[in-house]
């Protein structure tokens, strides 16, 4: 068994700790995120040895080297076993240039694989605590089903989503809001920023102490963990592992824990030529690695992939750090990160709605491929990048779909003209009967709230 790894804040004033602890505290008490103090490196050969393996069994070998002392190997394989039970298609789209597919899961979106996995570990960490957890999360889109859905029911734990009134899509909403038992959720009239900063002000308020709060957002380390499993299953399906041959990634981005996800990866030795940013036209991070300054994008910009319609990204704390940098939980920089590193490994980009649709478009009638708005984005993004740096075309490369167009049918209906095909996960939402209640983005409703109804 590997040494356990200990897990420090990103804004240094805690002690680490570890994994346990960091996933149920979810935010540090300093209001720094929590990162692996170490990188485990994988080896060619271990590499090469995954090759044949199923997904879940990947899962449980990457992750296994992060909760060694805190869960056993056998109950960690029985946890993957029960969390990945569906398909994970890579899908090749030109020669060199491939789609995986996340949206395959329980609720069709790449949330599933964090969300699941961390219900399960909070569900075994919570056995040998004892007490009971009240979860908050916000959502831009599909977060909040995913937490909503793999938490159901789970003993000791509650949820409450919080989720912009008229920025999800009315899929994505139902599928919150149909639930009920251990779930609820709350329609804020603002942003998604606006949710998050309800969060994390709960997060550090004396008044709710007595509640043992944690979050199921991506400021959480128990999102991002799981999320690097695909990165590595990805290339290991893909690439002439033997021969050492790189991978290029392109992700589309909102809050960057997917991105984070593909950091953690590279930092473990998976061989990326380059990790490919790609946001919606709220473009704060790549204005940041273009100029090297951060201004948040105030009020965040509505674009219809919603999901990651971010203003302020709560993980560009963690990427700023693994670059040597530091910044606060508000964005300010009190440590440059080593910009000439990020740009040489990272590529950012923006995408306009504009761009999005007429992506969409393109891709149904060049390749037969139908992507969602999020999809859209990143594929948008490579294509971009492929025009800057033509010769990048013939190396190996990835590009995430991250929901499935079935939970957007009217924007694709109106771009290429058809109705995507329901998965069985949305069959019959449409006809469940909803229960939320609103509130404004005044954080005093919402510890009243909370004390109200969990205290």
């Amino acid at each position: 068994m590997d040494q356990p790894i200990r897990y420090y804040s990103t804004n240094r004033q805690v002690p680490p700790t570890d994994l346990g602890r960091a996933l149920l505290q979810g935010l540090a008490a300093d209001r720094g995120l929590f990162l692996p103090e170490r990188y485990p490196q994988w080896t060619r050969p271990e590499l090469e040895a995954l090759k044949e393996l199923t997904y879940p069994e990947v899962a449980h070998a990457v992750l296994r080297r992060y909760t060694a002392g805190s869960l056993t190997d056998g109950d960690l394989e029985r946890l993957c076993a029960e969390a990945y039970d569906y398909e994970v298609p890579l899908e090749r789209v030109t020669k060199n240039t491939h789609l995986l597919r996340l949206d395959r899961g329980p609720t069709a979106s790449f949330k599933d694989f964090a969300a699941r996995m961390m219900a399960r570990w909070m569900g075994h960490f919570l056995a040998d605590d004892g007490g009971e957890l009240v979860i908050l999360t916000a959502t831009s889109g599909d977060t909040g089903s995913a937490v909503a859905h793999a938490f159901f029911g789970v003993e000791r734990i509650r949820v409450v989503v919080l989720f912009p009134v008229a920025e999800v899509s009315d899929r994505q909403r139902r599928q919150m809001t149909t639930l009920g038992g251990n779930v609820s959720t709350i329609a804020v009239e603002g942003k998604f920023d606006d949710c998050q900063a309800l969060v994390k002000e709960a997060f550090s308020d004396p008044e709710l102490g007595g509640l043992h709060l944690t979050s199921a957002n991506s400021i959480n380390i128990g999102r991002l963990l799981p999320q690097s499993v695909y990165y590595v299953y990805a290339y290991t399906r893909l690439a002439d592992v033997a021969a050492g041959e790189s991978i290029t990634f392109c992700v589309p981005s909102g809050n960057f824990g997917d991105m984070m996800g593909g950091v953690i990866a590279r930092r473990m030795g998976i061989p990326m030529r380059r990790l490919l940013i790609a946001t919606n036209a709220n473009d704060e991070v790549p204005r940041f690695l273009s100029t090297g300054r951060y201004e948040k994008v105030v009020p965040s910009r509505v674009c219809i992939s919603n999901a990651m319609n971010v203003g302020h990204p709560s993980n560009l704390a963690r990427l700023v750090d693994v670059y040597g940098g530091r910044m606060d939980e508000t964005g300010a920089l009190t440590t440059d990160p080593d910009l000439d590193a990020m740009r040489r490994d990272l590529y950012a980009v923006a995408v306009n709605d504009d761009c999005t649709r007429r992506t969409i478009r393109e891709a149904y009638e060049q390749h037969g491929v139908v992507l969602e708005p999020h999809g859209a984005v990143g594929w948008a993004g490579l294509m971009r990048y492929f025009e800057e740096h033509p010769q990048e075309a013939e190396h190996l490369t990835v590009s995430l779909e991250t929901a499935h167009p079935a939970k957007f049918p009217e924007e694709i209906r109106t771009c290429i003209g058809l109705d995507p095909p329901i998965p069985p996960s949305l069959i019959g939402l449409d006809a469940l009967e909803e229960s939320y209640e609103s509130m404004s983005a005044d954080y005093g409703c919402f510890r009243a709230h909370l004390l109200a109804n969990f205290a």
